[in-house]
């Protein structure tokens, strides 16, 4: 048997992403985190907090269930452009999503990173920061044998179970 270094070699396709990008890039949209926080319907908006100054959504596409991104209302590209005040608020925020995210999933570890630029993977032309949940148990049958990701839950689902707890952590918290 061949030595495989790529573990990943297939992936499940989420059959509307495509079409999804392919639209966004011939429509009006410029920018769909700025479309979110506008509550537009020229998008699909899972928002789950806004306040003066930071968004949070679910991510339409996510890596795993309750893949957040949080985002700077101002359309910024970088995040030296971020005053102090955004990023004391996108911090203590990000504090607040990893205790939800651990009282719905109880994850065993966390990603959270920003892709800047192009070259970075961004593929969303405004500064946001990915949220997502890690778990030990990720790797399984299908992962190693298919070589393939599944994300086991649907993100509207999760967002209909996030919503009944958002006012108790950003209540308490804020």
């Amino acid at each position: 048997m061949e030595k495989d270094d790529n573990l990943f070699q297939k992936n499940l396709h989420a059959i509307g992403k495509l079409k999804y990008v392919q639209e966004l890039k011939t429509s009006e949209i410029e920018c769909i985190l700025c479309e979110i926080i506008k509550d537009s319907d020229k998008v699909e908006v899972l928002k789950i907090h806004q306040d003066e100054l930071m968004g949070i959504s679910l991510n339409l596409y996510p890596f795993n269930p309750g893949h957040l991104m949080a985002f700077p209302i101002r359309h910024i590209l970088d995040f030296r452009e971020l005053t102090e005040n955004e990023i004391l608020r996108l911090s203590k925020l990000i504090c607040i999503c990893q205790d939800m995210l651990t009282e719905m999933y109880n994850p065993t570890g966390f990603n959270i990173g920003f892709n800047q630029g192009r070259a970075a993977g961004a593929s969303i032309k405004h500064l946001h920061v990915h949220i997502v949940p890690r778990f030990n148990r990720e790797l399984g049958y299908i992962d190693i044998v298919g070589k393939t990701r599944v994300v086991v839950e649907d993100v509207h689902s999760v967002y209909e179970k996030m919503k009944k707890l958002l006012p108790s952590f950003f209540d308490k918290k804020e």
